[in-house]
């Protein structure tokens, strides 16, 4: 078992990577001075996985659980999912003594972590991320949301959670598809955060495929390291923290054309890492060598690395729209060299024409 902390100005927690955590998210809560009813907010999918176990850690702390279960999928990331949260916040009588319990990945994570931001003006929640791309990303930090169908994340709040447990266990019973693609947020900060991280996947490929819990502890805990190093410099991404979009731009706008279901957030992230990757060469800021290791290790993951058919105006609509657009200029993160970056400024329309996609 690992634990990684975050020191903010008003708010430090924990992060504990380990196998078989479920099991004490109780005493976990009580030991950060949580009590009264937990609403565990889940799906579908990790009901019938993990849903008994979490319930009953809980009710044998003390605290008495409501379920509240949400769809499945990147496209019910909405407000008619979040108003049925607080539906049900309100009906199973939740008060400000009460907390939220995000059971799932990166959309419950997102979801539940904003229905807690904001019912009644805030009540504490936790993280119990079950997919890899929660573990190492989206569960760290405090960004919560939902999206819109002009674009990803613009309705949200910078909200830190109370805990975070990570039961990389939890990672056997995730399709390969799924695991494959939190695989490309792990790649995104060796790339431009630390070159002995992605030396290490380099050289670690098959055992990250294999689920190796003792290589996963240690890559997640690396990754929970350098989000923890980057939000405490910058908790609500005024600056150094932006470099965590590095592939979001154009991954982003690839997964709202394509309605949130064509392709999966890692998936749009790789791809956008290989546009990124190529941006980089042709601004000079890394070598054509470098770009083809970053291309070889997605490629190696299993991860597409071709951008989807999309219409050209369409991509730049989607671009202007992004929430890191400033009067009509993006701060687009490249990569320099491998483990460092630097932030690119240009439009939309140009960054489209330079990555030489959409038709």
């Amino acid at each position: 078992m690992r634990t990684v902390s975050i020191a903010l100005a008003d708010h430090a927690y924990d992060i504990t990577i380990g196998e078989g955590l479920l099991s004490g998210i109780g005493n976990a809560c009580s030991a950060v001075g949580l009590r009264g009813t937990a609403a565990v907010v889940t799906n579908p999918t990790v009901v019938p996985l993990y849903a008994a176990t979490v319930v009953d850690a809980l009710q044998a702390a003390g605290f008495h659980p409501v379920m509240i279960e949400i769809p499945d999928g990147e496209e019910f990331k909405t407000a008619a999912t979040l108003q049925q949260v607080y539906d049900q916040l309100i009906a199973g009588g939740l008060d400000r003594h009460s907390f939220v319990v995000a059971l799932g990945g990166g959309v419950v994570g997102d979801l539940a972590g904003f229905a807690a931001a904001t019912y009644l003006r805030g009540i504490p929640f936790v993280q119990v991320p079950t997919t890899l791309l929660a573990q190492v990303d989206s569960s760290v930090g405090g960004k919560t949301g939902i999206d819109h169908p002009l674009g990803k994340n613009l309705i949200g709040a910078f909200y830190q959670p109370r805990l975070v447990l990570s039961d990389v266990g939890t990672l056997k019973t995730l399709s390969e598809r799924h695991y494959r693609a939190g695989l490309a947020e792990v790649v995104k900060y060796g790339v431009v955060l630390d070159a002995e991280l992605f030396a290490l996947l380099e050289a670690e490929v098959e055992g990250l495929l294999q689920l190796n819990p003792q290589l996963l502890e240690r890559v997640i805990a690396r990754c929970c390291e350098i989000k923890a190093w980057v939000v405490e410099q910058d908790e609500r991404e005024s600056g150094l923290r932006a470099v965590l979009n590095y592939g979001h731009t154009l991954g982003h706008a690839f997964e709202t054309l394509a309605g949130y279901h064509d392709l999966l957030h890692g998936e749009a992230v790789a791809i956008g890492m290989v546009m990124a990757a190529g941006l980089s060469v042709r601004e000079g800021y890394c070598s054509s060598g470098d770009a083809t290791r970053i291309v070889h290790l997605l490629q190696r993951m299993g991860l597409p690395t071709v951008a989807p058919a999309v219409e050209k105006e369409a991509l730049v609509q989607a671009l202007a729209r992004d929430k890191k657009s400033r009067s009509g200029t993006l701060q687009y993160v490249c990569n320099r060299g491998i483990g460092t970056h630097v932030f690119h400024q240009v439009t939309p329309a140009g960054l489209v024409e330079a990555c030489g996609t959409g038709r």
